[in-house]
């Protein structure tokens, strides 16, 4: 692989690692947007101990429509990074960062 290969190849994989932060931030600003809204308006309290756990697709029937915005977002975001893996010759090792 000659030198230009190799520095696009880095570029990619930058590109992946910033979306895959990028994809973070927003399923914690999704959830936290449901969590200070839609659970306090159903008064759905959680004390000291207790876990929440919810299906991915929980955002998409958010009665907010920023939540619904973002979700739909990440989801683009997700697929591209997922068409980026697949089309491109990654080496396990490279891509760990998005398991």
């Amino acid at each position: 692989m000659d030198k230009t290969n190799k520095k696009y190849k880095k570029e990619l994989l930058a590109s992946l690692e910033g979306l895959a932060k990028t994809e973070h931030v927003l399923l914690e600003t999704m959830t936290n947007l449901m969590l200070l809204k839609e659970l306090k308006e159903n008064q759905i309290e959680f004390k000291k101990g207790d876990t929440f756990s919810f299906e991915d697709n929980i955002f998409d029937y958010s009665d907010d429509k920023n939540v619904r915005r973002i979700a739909k977002l990440r989801k683009k975001i997700l697929k591209t990074m997922q068409k980026l893996v697949e089309n491109n010759d990654f080496k396990d090792k490279e891509i760990e960062f998005l398991a």
